[in-house]
């Protein structure tokens, strides 16, 4: 998420588009026959036609069975090509239409944008095993609060509104699916450690218990420990994380699974920094060791606690019906500090008796976000002879609470008062009242059943209509409203029917083609809801209306997929202007998407193969003509791969076109390319009794391009515009075993 949504004194914003947030998992007992829908609901490991070496080494290929343009990524390309650090976003920026912003290096620090064919983080969803997870105020996500790397299993990055199955809040940006690792049927211990660029260590170990019983119980676990000083400077991160699997098979045909997943965060974060100082430090600053200055480390750092928990039955009971139900909990627990202007154009002056004289001091905040979801999904699937019947309900209820105060950081964090609404202390403009900037509790409910029905009417044809209710509700209890300084209490609920209309043709068994057209959905985002009269806010849902085709053929290890797409945007909810400092949103109409994407896995040979993808991509406004926000023009990716008899090499490179960073067409940011170079050897293929021993060299962007590639904000102060910097060369390396 574009970190600076969730700090207490974020810069004066980008003027973005809207949020969201979800989908579901099949585990692998439950081996449910409706091949059209593999890429809806993504089983634990979902098959490719074709598939060799070549493919599962691939940063993406597209399944035979797609019905929209989709890119799976195996966990062999996971493993071999991410530094423990990494984040799913680092392991999906290959994927056509993809970029990501990482300034602190891999992992060591929130994603601050991920954006998909012009989509950002909070317009497309996130899921966790089948689960749509996200915040509460905006829908985003946050890349290093909950799992990592090393638990990943599968990712699935699907550029589309899914079928009528695909739940979630945000389902028109598509979908970034994550699904976990399964235990393994034989016993083993795997510790790994890994050291690299910045000062960044990580170890830990993975058990596997292997088959308990004659009834197939087995149970997965993976502890893990990672710290880093980061690229840019003072910012470090130190990071905890234990993950559970437990997989129980009930008779023949029902598996019972349960996760757990707990994460703990200490982190230190900037806002980014303007081109004054990136001249003047570098490219990599970012905070200071001076506790005289608001962007001292101490005043801006996190502590962040997640856990994320599920159950699940999964199984079938003959006749054709088969079941799929979760019951899940998550929670995000942080709290926060950060200066008040850590780029410096705010005073180190503050107030520490209610009206009265202004004296030194280093204002700040410290802030509270506390949020827990509690859902359910259930879905029932029906084999007829025509094809399949599938419904589904998903029901999630969170709670959260808020809060934000200002402090003076060099002094114990004091109230740092401030009632009288001068905008040289305290909130700009809000007159907040004793020091708090916000107070309040918030519930959202989403309600969202569907029905849909595969039809084969032909050999090799399938016609998938279908229909999804989304139901939204937000209730705001506040003390002190967002920016505003007064109490609040308001509603507001939303709805839509969303349906769709999927068709699948198998050309023959190495080729098929796909068309969809569906409607998307995303409820107004709770920031448009925070002042004078919330209540009275009129601003209807964003709206899409989604329109695909492409292809697909694999054989001998070949895969070539292209697509098409246009993409009917209602409703774009932004800033138009601010007063006060507050920024004012309005409806801007409408936006047109439209793109050209394909991929292509080459096998060349002797173990080496060749991929390639790229895209053509457009985000424009139907009112003015001009660019959606931090939308590219194009993405493109390549590289070679080489994979034979225990030895791993590849050296890969993206690049992201031309894009603005803020409306209008202003905040111009040229294109730029960067590559990654992975090595991998085996040992146990070289040397006897190695204990697994797996060796690999991570560098990430060999050329040390540190161009500045996103807009990050604007400065309190003065409004000066707020950038981030790629992370310079970095080098890990890692070592792992396998006792058994």
């Amino acid at each position: 998420m574009s970190y600076s949504t969730l700090r207490g004194r974020s810069p004066a914003p980008v003027r973005l588009l809207a949020s969201a947030a979800t989908i579901s998992l099949i585990p692998v007992a439950l081996m449910v026959p409706m091949a059209a829908l593999a890429q809806t609901v993504p089983q634990e490991t979902i098959v490719v036609n074709g598939h060799n070496d070549a493919q599962t080494i691939a940063p993406g290929i597209t399944p035979l069975t797609a019905v929209q343009p989709t890119s799976i990524i195996s966990a062999d390309f996971i493993a071999k090509n991410l530094p423990p650090s990494g984040n799913y976003d680092e392991a999906i920026k290959f994927s056509p239409s993809v970029f990501d912003t990482a300034p602190n290096g891999p992992g060591l620090a929130e994603s601050q944008n991920i954006s998909i064919r012009g989509f950002q983080d909070g317009q497309f969803n996130v899921t966790f095993d089948g689960i749509p997870w996200g915040d509460a105020n905006d829908f985003t996500h946050h890349t290093t609060s909950y799992f990592m790397a090393h638990d990943l299993g599968q990712i699935t990055v699907d550029r589309g509104p899914g079928t009528a199955a695909t739940i979630g809040n945000a389902t028109f940006g598509g979908t970034v699916y994550t699904l976990s690792k399964a235990p393994e049927d034989t016993f083993s211990v795997s510790p790994y450690v890994s050291y690299g660029s910045f000062n960044t260590f990580d170890a830990g170990v993975e058990l596997n218990t292997g088959k308990l019983n004659s009834s197939g119980t087995r149970i997965f676990v993976d502890a893990e420990t990672l710290s880093s000083d980061g690229y840019l400077t003072w910012e470090r991160q130190r990071r905890q994380n234990i993950y559970g699997k437990l997989v129980q098979p009930i008779g023949g045909n029902f598996t019972f699974t349960v996760v757990g997943m707990y994460n703990h965060v200490h982190q230190n974060i900037s806002l980014g920094a303007t081109q004054a100082q990136l001249a003047q430090s570098g490219p990599n600053f970012g905070l200071s060791n001076d506790p005289t200055n608001q962007n001292y480390y101490g005043y801006n750092a996190d502590f962040i606690k997640t856990n994320f928990e599920y159950g699940d039955l999964a199984g079938s009971w003959g006749d054709g019906w088969s079941i799929d139900s979760k019951i899940y909990s998550y929670a995000y627990i942080h709290t926060g500090l950060n200066g008040e202007d850590p780029n410096g154009e705010y005073p180190n002056q503050v107030v520490t008796v209610s009206g009265g004289p202004q004296i030194s001091g280093v204002p700040g905040q410290l802030l509270v976000n506390d949020y827990r979801s509690i859902g359910t999904i259930t879905r029932l699937t029906k084999k007829m002879p025509f094809g399949d019947i599938q419904s589904g309900l998903w029901y999630d209820h969170q709670t959260n609470y808020r809060h934000l105060n200002e402090v003076i950081m060099s002094n114990g964090l004091m109230a740092n008062l401030d009632d009288s609404g001068n905008s040289a202390t305290g909130d700009p403009g809000t007159g907040a009242i004793n020091g708090i900037d916000r107070d309040l509790h918030q519930t959202l409910q989403t309600l969202q059943p569907y029905l849909q029905v595969n039809v084969k009417p032909l050999s090799g044809l399938t016609l998938t209509p279908g229909v999804r209710y989304s139901w939204f509700q937000r209730d705001v209890n506040a003390i002190v409203n967002v920016k505003y300084p007064a109490s609040a209490d308001y509603s507001n609920t939303f709805h839509s029917w969303l349906p769709s209309f999927e068709g699948r043709y198998e050309i023959n068994p190495h080729w098929s083609t796909y068309a969809q057209v569906a409607k998307g959905f995303l409820a107004p985002n709770e920031n448009y809801f925070n002042y004078s009269n919330p209540a009275s806010t009129n601003y209807q849902p964003e709206t899409t209306w989604n329109y695909q085709i492409g292809t697909t053929w694999q054989k001998n290890g070949l895969s070539l997929a292209l697509d098409a797409y246009m993409i009917d945007f209602s409703n774009l909810i932004a800033s138009i202007g601010s007063v006060g400092g507050l920024p004012i949103y309005g409806n801007l109409g409408g936006v047109h998407y439209r793109g050209i994407e394909g991929e292509a896995t080459v096998p060349l040979g002797k173990g080496f193969s060749a991929y390639v993808n790229g895209s053509i991509n457009s985000a424009l406004s139907t009112a003015t003509n001009t660019w959606v926000p931090n939308a590219p023009k194009g993405t493109a990716a390549g590289g070679l791969i080489y994979s034979h008899n225990g030895l791993y090499a590849s050296i890969l490179a993206k690049w992201v076109g031309a894009r603005y960073g803020d409306t209008g067409d202003t905040q111009y940011l040229g294109a730029y390319a960067t590559a990654d170079i992975s090595l991998g050897l085996d040992l146990d293929r070289l040397v006897r009794k190695a204990y697994g021993a797996k060796l690999k060299l991570n560098i990430q962007n060999v050329t040390n391009s540190t161009k500045i590639i996103n807009l990050a904000g604007y400065t309190v102060g003065a409004g000066t515009p707020l950038y981030w910097t790629n992370a310079g060369r970095s080098v890990f390396a890692t070592l792992e075993l396998k006792i058994k």
